[in-house]
């Protein structure tokens, strides 16, 4: 499974199980916000981090 999180210049996201979580909630670490139709606007220096989760 692949997780995913936003990192900015000065702040590191936590990981996500899903893409819509991750940029529903990286407003939080000021990495983007989702605007009135839902689309994700990620700001300048954000960049998007990916892992395959380990299988237990």
């Amino acid at each position: 499974m692949t997780q995913y999180r936003f990192i900015t210049p000065k702040r590191r996201g936590k990981w996500y199980d899903s893409l819509r979580d991750a940029q529903a909630f990286a407003c939080r670490i000021g990495a983007g916000f989702l605007d009135a139709a839902g689309t994700f606007v990620a700001y300048r220096g954000t960049i998007l981090e990916m892992r395959q989760k380990a299988a237990v």
